[in-house]
């Protein structure tokens, strides 16, 4: 404890923030990444780029003859339905080993396209900002959860330490020197959006309170044998019943997916009163079977609750079985939920969650430079090393983090089809690049210290630069090619790309005219040069 209390709240607002900020920033980094994700998908995934299909797809001709093929032996399938965004059918389903294979079906044509071999955006991105990849004893939810709790922590100690808190909305002085810079961008990042930080940081540990809060499912169920089994069925409308050995065939799709929409619409289960309940999923389960039951789910494209409305049906008859909606507990959870993925169809609103969240990646990282820049003098003067590691984190979080994504999306285009090495096929050789390229940014900033800022923006121009020309070399799209065919998710990725390769190119130039650049390369040159 300080002596005040707002300098007990300083103390901790700096030291929460270096120990944990390299995990929010990645957390944020991906977030906003994940707005766009299934545009990203697109891109990594050419045979997905087609028109959405301008009437309803028939299921029972198209998904059907695919699934059957394809899935054959499965316990269970799954197909989402075509959107603007996604404009394919979706089958998913484990194959004989257990490994969970995602196909696309051409609507028009019911053709499976070939195995797009990547996870992509959905596949990779979007379960980083959650789960960090980490899946043991759920170790990337709790780190994800941790950081949650810091944030909200350092939001409220943030505006504790600040007297002018309301003044630091209207002052930026870029000019200045880096130090103050610096912090006017973090308090002006930090108040513009002090909301929306808050709302995100809550609504990400109120959407994993069953990893968080296991007690309460036990609570909840105290005679249950297994008590997230009850939750399930109780809260999500879980429905099973076991295979009867028999055959069995599969009624219409089509009625099935007709039926629900209808009961939902004349129940008032729809986005608004003029627009009509749709499905987004429908999952077969024991297909084959005589016992085998379809699962439909309403889409939430149109309204920001993910809600949970659920019809299930007997498989060989097309009977219904059962039908499920949230309660209202529930039901603010899945506000809340829909609130923090912005699942929902809303262009404006999805570019403000970008660039929110890219605001909060600058928050981050302006809030480290704040660190460095009041303490750097100081750490030279006593001989202490602290300056240095705490640099080396920050440019291997920020830059570094850029780098590998960028590299990510690279492999993407020059993996040849089937490409595997020490176990791993082509989609996991991409997420091998990644983090391989991750670690190689923070070692080449341990090593070059101060002057590795300069060096990975430039490769961050140059990365970018390189990501667009391959698409163009290897789909034949370029940009200008993917507007006239109104591939606007593909355009957009290029679109991005180009301006942060521009905003890096700037930013570099920016860099290599400030005396501290010249010094810093000089320094980290001089070892290599006394060796020669």
């Amino acid at each position: 404890m300080q002596a005040t209390f707002r300098k007990s709240m300083a103390w901790l607002h700096t030291w929460a923030g270096v120990v944990i900020g390299s995990l929010l920033f990645a957390i944020f980094w991906m977030g906003s990444l994940s707005v766009f994700d299934r545009e990203i998908d697109r891109w990594m995934m050419p045979a997905t780029r087609l028109q959405a299909p301008a009437a309803p797809v028939s299921l029972d001709a198209t998904v059907l003859p695919a699934a059957g093929q394809l899935a054959a032996g499965s316990a269970q399938w799954l197909i989402t339905l075509p959107t603007d965004r996604t404009p394919t059918l979706q089958l998913r389903f484990r194959d004989a080993s257990g490994e969970l294979v995602s196909r696309h079906i051409n609507p028009a044509t019911g053709a499976a396209t070939d195995d797009p071999a990547t996870l992509g955006g959905t596949g990779f991105i979007f379960p980083f900002h959650f789960r960090l990849h980490l899946k043991w004893k759920d170790l990337g939810y709790w780190l994800v959860g941790v950081a949650g709790m810091a944030m909200l922590v350092l939001l409220v100690s943030g505006v504790v330490i600040h007297k002018k808190i309301f003044a630091d909305f209207f002052t930026f002085r870029p000019r200045k020197h880096m130090q103050r810079a610096s912090l006017d961008l973090h308090n002006l990042s930090a108040v513009l959006l002090l909301p929306f930080y808050v709302a995100v940081a809550l609504s990400g540990l109120v959407i994993l309170f069953s990893i968080y809060w296991p007690s309460a499912q036990y609570a909840a169920y105290p005679g249950a044998k297994e008590p997230r089994q009850a939750l399930n069925a109780e809260a999500f409308g879980q429905y099973k019943r076991a295979p009867a050995g028999q055959p069995g065939t599969l009624a219409s799709l089509d009625a099935m997916v007709a039926r629900a929409e209808n009961l939902w619409s004349a129940q008032g289960q729809r986005p608004g009163p003029d627009l009509p309940a749709k499905a987004y999923l429908v999952r077969v389960f024991h297909p084959g079977d005589a016992n085998a039951y379809v699962e439909v789910r309403r889409s939430f494209a149109r309204e920001v609750t993910m809600n949970v409305d659920t019809v299930f049906f007997d498989g060989p008859t097309g009977r219904l079985l059962k039908q499920h909606s949230a309660k209202p507990v529930l039901g603010v959870q899945r506000f809340l939920a829909g609130l923090h993925f912005i699942q929902f169809e809303h262009w404006t609103l999805r570019w403000l969650y970008f660039l929110a969240g890219l605001s909060g990646c600058v928050m981050m990282a302006t809030g480290f430079l704040f660190w460095l820049e009041a303490r750097r003098a100081q750490h030279a003067k006593k001989g202490l090393t602290g300056v240095r590691w705490v640099e080396a984190l920050t440019i291997g979080s920020v830059t570094g983090l850029m780098i590998a994504t960028l590299t990510f999306l690279i492999a993407n285009r020059l993996l040849p089809a089937g490409a595997s090495a020490w176990g791993a096929d082509r989609a996991g050789l991409e997420v091998w690049v990644f983090f391989l390229a991750w670690l190689a940014s923070l070692a080449h900033a341990v090593w070059r210290q101060r002057a590795a800022w300069l060096d990975q923006v430039r490769a961050l121009a140059a990365l970018a630069a390189l990501a667009v020309a391959l698409n163009w070399l290897t789909t034949g799209h370029h940009l200008l090619h993917t507007l006239r065919l109104g591939l606007w998710g593909v355009a957009g990725v290029d679109a991005w790309l180009l301006a942060g390769a521009g905003l890096a190119w700037g930013t570099a130039r920016h860099l290599a005219r400030k005396p501290w650049a010249q010094r810093a390369a000089a320094v980290a040159s001089a070892p290599v040069a006394h060796h020669a």
